[in-house]
């Protein structure tokens, strides 16, 4: 049997970047206090942009890919954590300055890492990955900013995406009545079935809108930016909140400040790459208790680790529908 463990290896070349099964050996890892023997990792949009290299996330060559991973504490010079303990790392600059998640092994540091909460296995956390982790962050703060069930429904783009699948099940679950916002409206009855009350055409909000529309929505999780982020801007309810997470459309916002200075809306930035730790634990646990396990599996599928590259390829494609696992022991 050969040496070292699998690792998705992304390389810069003079055509650009070449992704590859490869083997590494564990003393070649980056620095960091805890070793982790990864179970699992997941495909995200950002790996998509990664490993396709359709927008410059690497900042250092070779780089091991995946943002995520979730799987048991090898070895640990952390006085947080022991060897056994199961735990999840989402972002903290994986697979941009530091090799990341999908891969058999990975040393980090043990501040970037959360102990999985009671009850959430290292499958299921790599279900909710980033994306799910970031839809959290975007319901709590919602919440935090004072938006309840009884406000009136809330939108979510980027509806069929990962970010947009799992926001809709914890909203739904929270007691929101949820309108679903999507490109694949023959996905209507997933989006249903997830929680949503209602679906509409991601083209009602892809046209220039008006600084100010008919008032319809009290908050909003929004996945993708541009043009459709101002739409909603312009038809939220007065005192509204949207929660921005994406820029899977667009990073401009051709909006005005109209919506804020007329109607006391509030757009809250969502950061899941360098949130702090105890957001992160906080959004972990709220996981835990807020999310229906039988949600989350309807919105998964696995693969083994030689298919990360092409389900990262698929994403970006718009050819994926909620979360794809990585087993990368597979």
């Amino acid at each position: 049997m050969a040496d070292g463990f699998r690792a998705i290896r992304i390389s810069k070349t003079e055509n650009g970047q070449q992704v590859e099964l490869a083997r590494i050996d564990e003393q070649d890892l980056m620095d960091g206090d805890v070793v982790v023997n990864v179970a699992y990792s997941t495909i995200n949009y950002k790996d998509g942009l990664a490993i396709s290299g359709s927008a410059p996330i690497v900042r250092k060559w070779p780089m091991i890919a995946g943002i995520d991973l979730a799987g048991t504490v090898k070895r640990s010079a952390h006085a947080g954590f022991a060897n056994g303990d199961k735990v999840v790392l989402n972002g903290f600059g994986l697979s941009e300055s530091h090799f990341g998640g999908l891969a058999e092994v990975a040393r980090v540091k043990g501040d970037w890492l959360v102990r999985l909460p009671e009850g959430v296995s290292t499958r299921q956390a790599m279900g909710i990955g980033t994306a799910g982790y970031t839809a959290m962050l975007c319901v709590m703060a919602l919440e935090d900013l004072g938006v309840q069930p009884d406000a009136g429904e809330v939108l979510v783009t980027g509806a069929s995406g990962g970010v947009g699948g799992v926001a809709i099940a914890l909203l739904a679950r929270l007691g929101f009545r949820v309108t679903a916002s999507t490109g694949r409206v023959a996905e209507s009855e997933y989006l249903k079935d997830l929680g949503a009350a209602a679906v509409i055409d991601r083209a009602e909000l892809a046209t220039a809108a008006r600084p100010l529309e008919k008032e319809r929505w009290a908050a909003a999780v929004d996945c993708v930016g541009g043009q459709t982020l101002a739409s909603v801007l312009a038809r939220v309810r007065y005192g509204g909140v949207v929660a921005a997470c994406g820029l899977a459309q667009s990073s401009d916002l051709p909006t005005t400040v109209l919506p804020f200075i007329l109607r006391g809306v509030t757009l809250v930035g969502v950061d899941s790459v360098m949130a702090p730790l105890n957001k992160r634990r906080r959004a972990w646990d709220r996981l835990a208790a807020d999310l229906d396990v039988s949600k989350l599996e309807s919105m998964t599928r696995t693969v083994p680790l030689a298919e990360a590259p092409q389900a990262a390829r698929d994403i970006i494609d718009g050819k994926v529908r909620g979360r794809v696992i990585v087993d990368v022991r597979a």
